[in-house]
């Protein structure tokens, strides 16, 4: 099993088997009066979908080496590490910047500019969260 877009597709499958069951634990509800189980069941039969079109598409292209950098993988963690203790300890922006720039030095090019203008998106989708749907982020 030395194929990235085969691995791709069993991992996602997995991740959306993990999370689906776990939905299950929660009242489903239905569509017009919807519980909390439904939109996690529903992401996870999506991504479970798209886990599934990788796994068919990996057998009509080309086989592409599965391959991974130990460097990349710790970068991220860290970001996400990161992440999680400037938002609980400080505030969720500055865990925000913190993860878009450490995560990024995992990619092939790095670009302040474009650091910050995901920086600024996902800042702008946690104010949504905030102040649309009414959740309670540490922001400040």
């Amino acid at each position: 099993m030395n194929n990235t877009n085969l691995v791709r597709g069993l991992v996602l499958m997995a991740i959306a088997l993990i999370f689906g069951i776990g939905a299950l634990n929660y009242t489903i509800g239905q569509f017009s009066r919807a519980g909390p189980g439904l939109f996690p069941l529903m992401v996870s039969c999506l991504l479970f979908l798209i886990g599934l079109v990788s796994v068919v598409r990996s057998r009509f292209v080309a086989v592409v080496p599965l391959s991974y950098n130990m460097k990349n993988i710790a970068l991220v963690l860290l970001g996400l590490c990161g992440f999680a203790l400037l938002s609980q300890y400080l505030n969720m922006i500055l865990g925000i910047v913190f993860l878009v720039f450490c995560s990024s030095f995992a990619a092939t090019s790095y670009s302040v500019v474009r650091n910050l203008k995901i920086s600024a998106g996902l800042i702008a989708i946690a104010f949504a969260f905030q102040y649309g749907l009414g959740l309670q982020l540490p922001l400040f």
